[in-house]
C-alpha cells in the first residue's frame, strides 16, 4: 500500500472515499449511519466517489436494501493485517484507490483499529463524522483522534471530554448523527404492513422501547456470551423504564382518537415490548395498541415512521430518523445509553428529552406524549426547526470534507 498520489492526478479525477461505517446488522439505527453519511456525501460533494468498508456482519439483505438505494456503491469487508497487507484483495484494491478515509457515525471510535492500520501503513489523511466519546465503548483513542483532519462529536458532552482530555486536531465540533440522512424507503412493504393492521397515515404514534443493555445473548445465532451482571440491572430497571412509557400509551388511547404501534429497533426489542407494554395494558387500551411481532429493515421501518405521527420511547435513531425525515420525536434515555441522547438538547429539541434516571423526568413523559399527539402542528414546527439546524450542520461539515480532500 503505498502514499498519497500527486496533486495532479487528484485534480484529474474525482475524489477516492472510502467510507468505514457499517456496525452491525441487529440494529435498525446502526445500519442507517451507513446510508446516512452516503445521502450526505451525494447530496454535497456529488463528484467524489465512496467505497463502503463494512464490518465482516453486513448481510447481503442490507447490502442489497443499501445498494438500491446507492447502485454504484461498491462493498469491500475485513481488515488490514499487521504485516500492511490487507485480508482480501478486494480491500487491498480500495485502500490503494482511496485519497481518504471516513469513519462514520457510531457510539465510539468504533473501528480504531482499522483506521490506525490504514493510516500507518498508507500515510494517507482520515476523518471522523459523528461518533460518541468517553463512554464505556471508547478506547484510548486520544493520539489517534489529534491525527484526524477533523472530528465530528454527535453530542456536545463528547466534544467537551475530548477536548478536556486533550483531543487535539484542526477541526473538533459537534454535528449530529449521520443517521439524520438516512432516506431508505421500502414503501410497498410499509402501505402492506400498515393496511394489514389497520393504521391509518397520520392515525398513530411510533413506540419503542428497550433495555438497558441490550441481551445480544439473546439472538439466535449471535456469538456473544450470556452477561449475567447486565441482564440482572435489565431486569432490575426494567418495569421502573417501562411504567412510564405504558402511561404514555394509555393516556394518548384513551383522550384521542391516535392508535400505537409497539415496533423495534433491534432484534431483542419485539419479545420487550410485548412483555413489558402490551402484555400489562388494559384491555380497553390494547384493542389500540399493534404490536410488531417480526423484525424489520430500515427501509420499511422509516417508511412506516414518517406516516406516523409521530415517535416516542427509548430508542436514539428512529427518533433520529423520524426528525431528519421532518416527523416528530420523543426521547426517553439512562446512563447505559452513553451521552449520544444530549444530542436533542444540542439541537434544540430538549424538552423532548427525558432521562429516566430522573424521577421527575419519568413523571413528565405521558403529559409530553399526549401534547405532541394532541397538537400535531405545533409538534411539527418544532420538528422542522431542529431538521433545519440540521441541515444547516450537515452543510457545514460536509464543506469541511469537500475542502479537506479537495487539497
Amino acid at each position: 500500500m503505498t502514499g498519497s498520489r500527486c496533486l495532479s492526478a487528484q485534480e484529474a479525477r474525482a475524489p477516492h472515499i472510502l467510507l468505514r461505517s457499517s456496525w452491525q446488522v441487529v440494529n435498525i439505527g446502526d445500519i442507517a449511519h451507513t446510508p446516512g453519511v452516503l445521502a450526505l456525501i451525494e447530496k454535497y460533494i456529488p463528484e467524489a466517489e465512496v467505497i463502503l468498508w463494512a464490518s465482516d456482519d453486513l448481510s447481503a439483505e442490507v447490502a442489497a436494501m443499501e445498494n438500491h438505494r446507492f447502485p454504484k456503491l461498491k462493498i469491500v469487508k475485513c481488515t488490514i493485517k499487521a504485516d500492511d497487507s490487507a485480508s482480501n484483495p478486494q480491500l487491498a484494491e480500495a485502500v490503494a484507490w482511496s485519497d481518504f478515509l471516513l469513519h462514520g457515525s457510531g457510539p465510539s471510535l468504533v473501528a480504531a483499529k482499522d483506521v490506525a492500520a490504514y493510516v500507518k501503513h498508507t500515510g494517507k489523511h482520515f476523518g471522523v463524522y459523528g461518533i460518541t466519546h468517553g463512554s464505556f465503548l471508547s478506547g484510548d483513542d486520544k493520539s489517534l483522534l489529534s491525527k484526524a483532519q477533523f472530528v465530528y462529536f454527535r453530542d456536545s458532552v463528547s466534544l467537551a471530554r475530548a477536548k478536556e482530555e486533550g483531543v487535539s486536531c484542526p477541526v473538533m465540533e459537534f454535528t449530529p448523527d449521520g443517521a439524520f440522512a438516512c432516506d431508505l424507503r421500502d414503501d410497498a412493504k410499509a402501505a402492506e404492513f400498515l393496511k394489514a393492521n389497520h393504521l391509518e397515515e397520520g392515525k398513530f404514534l411510533c413506540c419503542l422501547s428497550r433495555l438497558r443493555y441490550t441481551p445480544y445473548w439473546s439472538i439466535p445465532g449471535s456469538k456473544r456470551p450470556y452477561d449475567e451482571k447486565r441482564h440482572a440491572r435489565n431486569e432490575a430497571m426494567k418495569e421502573h423504564d417501562h411504567a412510564p412509557i405504558r402511561e404514555a400509551i394509555v393516556s394518548v388511547i384513551r383522550a384521542t382518537d391516535l392508535k400505537i404501534l409497539l415496533c423495534p429497533e433491534d432484534m431483542t426489542q419485539m419479545a420487550v415490548g410485548k412483555e413489558m407494554l402490551f402484555d400489562k395494558l388494559p384491555d380497553d387500551v390494547k384493542s389500540r395498541v399493534v404490536w410488531k411481532e417480526k423484525f424489520w429493515l430500515t427501509d420499511m421501518a422509516l417508511s412506516v415512521y414518517v406516516r406516523s405521527a409521530g415517535l416516542f420511547g427509548s430508542e436514539m435513531h428512529s427518533p433520529i430518523m423520524a426528525v431528519g425525515n421532518g416527523i416528530p420525536a420523543i426521547v426517553c434515555r439512562f446512563e447505559e445509553q452513553t451521552s449520544k441522547g444530549i444530542m436533542w438538547h444540542d439541537i434544540g429539541l430538549g424538552d423532548w428529552l427525558f432521562d429516566f434516571d430522573n424521577e421527575d423526568d419519568c413523571s413528565k413523559l405521558p403529559a409530553a406524549v399526549l401534547a405532541l399527539a394532541k397538537d400535531p402542528i405545533t409538534a411539527r414546527e418544532r420538528t422542522q426547526k431542529a431538521r433545519e439546524f440540521v441541515t444547516q450542520r450537515q452543510s457545514e461539515t460536509m464543506r469541511t470534507l469537500k475542502n479537506v480532500i479537495s487539497r
